[in-house]
């Protein structure tokens, strides 16, 4: 039995909401990913929409509104061989004071986030959550643990807002604490493709080396299904640099051994998610996938898409995505160059 057909346990009465999701991907006959799988209050499934590529694109709602110290939420994905997901949540995620509201912990509680995700050959995974507000003294920690067989692909998004600034309030004794850990290979014969530990706390929202004052953070990790001949990386980053265009913020990408980074630091969770689909834009064009279909519950206003690079929007063909667009070319993996 996996995890995903395994039961999940009741909460007990009085104890802090341990909402718990575990989903299963296959693909059909048709060619297109579906999902079997189960959550527990207060996390709930959506209406999955399969996208023209047969892809499996699933809303996440937590009902609750909210997490409160001692709350804890815990995902289990597994993607069979060459299926595709793309993962999203209905609307923002609240993480609410914890630090001085108790007389039982005045030092505050908690609140925690566990995601597995183990995916087979050929699998493909999109994992865009939009964006997480920790309120004043608000206390979060996230561990994100990714297996990939060969052949895999994972994309992780996530942007992160420091207090409700709009009110005029900052995170105040409030931390944030995030571990992705990036897994490549078939136990015991893992390696790592990447660690990454951050902590952001009242220390390191001011400090020159951590937010220099700004209010959010938002990071992009891909890590590839196959190595990225030298050549190919290079312009996929020049060009991921290049869409910083007309967007505020300081916006850094760097390569993987196998993939890439994106950061963002400054005033706007829109300018950052703006700068983060065009990325994707670009590794699904590298890719030759189709260009990205927004998620139905994302709030942009506008296409984050256009303007953006040398090209047009997401519609672009084969040849403006040569040119700097976000067309479908030719796949161009390969091993790297010497």
């Amino acid at each position: 039995m996996s995890f995903a057909e395994a039961p999940i346990p009741m909460p007990e009465r009085g104890a802090p909401w341990h909402g718990q999701l575990q989903l299963a991907f296959r693909v059909g006959n048709d060619g297109t990913t579906g999902h079997q799988g189960a959550a527990t209050a207060p996390l709930k499934l959506q209406r999955a929409f399969p996208q023209t590529d047969g892809r499996c694109e699933l809303p996440i709602l937590h009902t609750a509104g909210g997490l409160v110290g001692g709350d804890r939420l815990s995902l289990a994905l597994e993607l069979a061989a060459n299926s595709r997901a793309l993962l999203t949540s209905v609307a923002a995620q609240k993480v609410y004071g914890s630090v001085g509201r108790s007389f039982l912990a005045p030092e505050g509680r908690w609140a925690r986030q566990d995601l597995t995700a183990r995916l087979a050959p050929g699998a493909d995974l999109e994992w865009l959550p939009q964006e997480l507000v920790l309120y004043g003294d608000g206390l979060l920690e996230q561990h994100t643990r990714v297996e990939l067989a060969a052949g895999a692909s994972w994309l992780g998004m996530e942007v992160v807002r420091f207090g409700r600034t709009a009110a005029g309030e900052g995170l105040g004794r409030g931390c944030w604490r995030s571990h992705l850990e990036i897994r490549r290979g078939v136990a015991p014969c893992q390696r790592f493709e990447l660690v990454d530990r951050l902590e952001l706390g009242e220390a390191s929202l001011p400090s020159l080396h951590g937010l220099d004052g700004q209010p959010v953070f938002g990071s992009l990790v891909w890590a590839a299904p196959e190595p990225l001949a030298a050549d190919t990386l290079a312009e996929l980053l020049e060009r991921c640099r290049s869409d910083r265009r007309g967007l505020g913020g300081t916006m850094v990408c760097a390569a993987l051994d196998q993939g890439l980074v994106a950061r963002y630091r400054g005033a706007s969770s829109a300018q950052a998610r703006h700068w983060f689909v065009r990325v994707w834009a670009r590794i699904r064009a590298l890719r030759g996938q189709d260009p990205p279909v927004l998620p139905r519950f994302w709030p942009f206003q506008e296409d984050p898409l256009a303007g953006a690079g040398a090209g047009a929007g997401a519609g672009s063909g084969a040849g403006e995505a040569e040119n700097g667009g976000y067309g479908a070319p030719p796949p161009r993996f390969g091993p790297p160059a010497p």
